[in-house]
């Protein structure tokens, strides 16, 4: 198979598909790795270390798209990227369609096969490819959230551990999973006071056995999300339904309850956000005001942090690159229940049911398909 790794192009976008040793275990199978020139320099991997594992280097995005016959990408294909796509092509990345009808009809339209990493779902339930960078983002939120609360960035100027004699921030965060259980480490290691909110009560009880004792597990419903709300400086969105829109659990009037300066960091907007007034924004310009809220919604929180995030990513995609090379898209469709999960959209049909829920399209599950 040619399988074809491009450059990123959503703004401040760092990370890259694929590390050399992926461009050399292809190789190594057979297979033929077309890379488009200065795709890794954003995670300091330079051309040479490409060619060396035996890679293919081609100068523009479009020999990319016209080679491969499967494209492995970091984030979703952006408008000027679409009418590259072939009918039958492989596109296996993050798309979050429940975000974007747009996106989510060109790829009906491209009749492209994708594949999407955060709804690959393995024997135990798990979504493993969204895992490490749920890591890097629930992670990433706290130190975020620490900086925009500080008065120059419009916050209240608060720091998160306080001080001897002066009590520190207050963080709430909605959502126990893994975006949520990353943000309560970081911000109990802090020793900032953290409330983590969620609507299973088996997770809380997991949570409230390994958190530090800063930490406390509640369950999450409209009168404790409001009471949160009132004492909050800094509040993590962290809600996930695989494949389907984040609920919202925010409404604009809720603004109403928080402090002044307070912040609030969405890490769901990557499914639409669980704020209502959460709107996609970028690393160069990633906060706007909401009833004197600071909002931060940046779609591609990991991509800031591109070195460690490309590692952690191609850690896990790797194995499932090999998978359909080898396979073949189709066959390994069929015999791997993971991939068949990670089907999202196959020429034409929808083949995931929370992104047909969402936009009230039709839904063919993978194993009607022709």
């Amino acid at each position: 198979m040619i399988v074809g790794v491009p450059c990123e192009i959503k703004d401040d976008e760092y990370r890259v598909a694929m590390l050399p040793v992926g461009v050399e275990e292809l190789v190594q199978r057979g297979h033929t790795v077309v890379m488009q020139a200065g795709a890794g320099l954003g995670s300091g991997l330079a051309d040479h270390a490409y060619l060396q594992a035996g890679a293919k280097m081609v100068g523009t995005i479009e020999d990319v798209y016209a080679q491969a016959e499967m494209v492995v990408k970091v984030k979703e294909p952006l408008p000027s990227e679409w009418p590259l796509l072939r009918e039958g092509q492989t596109l296996f990345t993050y798309f979050h369609f429940a975000a974007s009808r747009p996106l989510t009809e060109a790829m009906i339209q491209r009749k492209a096969v994708c594949l999407a990493y955060e709804t690959l779902t393995d024997a135990n339930g798990r979504l493993p490819l969204l895992t490490p960078m749920s890591e890097v983002a629930g992670r990433m939120s706290i130190q975020e959230g620490a900086k925009f609360l500080e008065r120059p960035q419009q916050g209240r100027g608060i720091l998160l551990g306080g001080v001897p004699g002066v009590a520190p921030a207050h963080i709430t965060i909605l959502g126990g999973g893994v975006v949520g259980a990353n943000a309560a480490k970081i911000a109990a290691g802090f020793q900032a006071d953290v409330a983590i909110l969620d609507v299973n009560l088996d997770r809380l009880r997991y949570l409230d056995d390994t958190m530090p004792p800063n930490v406390n597990c509640l369950f999450s419903d409209r009168h404790t999300i409001r009471d949160q709300l009132r004492l909050a400086d800094l509040v993590i969105g962290a809600v996930l339904i695989p494949g389907a829109k984040a609920p919202h659990l925010v409404q604009h009037s809720d603004l109403r309850l928080m402090k002044p300066g307070s912040v609030i960091i969405d890490v769901a907007i990557d499914q639409g956000g669980c704020i209502e007034t959460s709107r996609p924004t970028t690393h160069r310009n990633p906060t706007y005001s909401v009833e004197d809220v600071v909002h931060y919604c940046v779609t591609n929180m990991p991509g800031a942090v591109g070195r460690t995030s490309t590692f952690a990513l191609c850690n896990v995609t790797l194995p499932w690159v090999l998978q359909l090379a080898d396979k073949g898209t189709d066959k390994a469709l069929k015999t791997s229940k993971p991939l068949a999960a990670a089907a999202n959209i196959v020429r034409g049909q929808v083949t995931n049911e929370a992104v047909a829920q969402t936009f009230d399209l039709p839904y063919c599950p993978v194993e009607l398909l022709s």
